[in-house]
């Protein structure tokens, strides 16, 4: 898996393209997500998309499902044009297929992979005991996914923080964002053991990678 920043990289999936409709079977996300089912990582999650193959952007979902032969289960688009799915064996050994219908022509759209802090961690205030949680996480599971070839592995060299178009932040947090405004919380920032106050929450928390 090609990791860049986001840990965002296109997936060689079995998919069948129907016009705007994708249908990915379910073995394909259950084997990112079963990744996660840990303690040590129980703060962040997989998010799904797919990424346009010529525009800078994500391509649109209108809907995204679960089905299998006895059921249909209904997965929330988030506005950032990602969903999740749940972890289930059930759902594997059932040969489920997630059937994602997209305002983009299909073959325009290639499979995106986000490791990122789940919702209820998304907050305007942080202690920086709750920020280290948060580094901690993404640190276990580059260690954990690494094992004995972590010299293959990226791993979190601090955290980044995404938010829903332009926010005002504070003077002494402005000069730590780049060109895109997403505030960069390094390793050299969190040891510094500092609070963390924010106009409004971040749209995601993701890692800040070395390869």
């Amino acid at each position: 898996m090609k990791i860049i920043l986001l840990i965002l990289a296109p997936l060689l999936l079995s998919t069948q393209a129907h016009a705007d409709t994708l249908e990915v079977e379910y073995s394909s996300f259950y084997s990112h997500v079963k990744k996660l089912d840990d303690p040590s990582t129980d703060a962040l999650r997989f998010a799904f998309g797919f990424q346009h193959v010529v525009q800078s952007r994500l391509c649109h979902i209108s809907s995204a499902q679960i089905i299998t032969q006895k059921q249909t289960l209904p997965l929330s688009v988030e506005n950032n044009n990602r969903f999740t799915v749940p972890t289930d064996k059930i759902l594997k050994m059932a040969k489920a297929r997630v059937v994602v219908e997209l305002e983009d022509q299909a073959n325009q759209c290639d499979m995106s992979v986000q490791l990122e802090t789940k919702p209820s961690f998304l907050q305007t205030e942080y202690s920086h005991k709750e920020l280290l949680v948060l580094f901690n996480q993404y640190q276990a599971f580059f260690d954990e996914m690494g094992g004995f070839l972590s010299f293959m592995m990226p791993s979190a060299k601090g955290l980044l923080f995404h938010f829903n178009g332009e926010v005002q932040l504070p003077n002494k947090l402005q000069v730590l964002t780049d060109k895109n405004g997403v505030l960069i919380l390094n390793n050299q920032w969190l040891s510094q053991q500092k609070d963390l106050k924010l106009p409004s929450k971040p749209l995601r928390i993701t890692a800040m990678i070395d390869n």
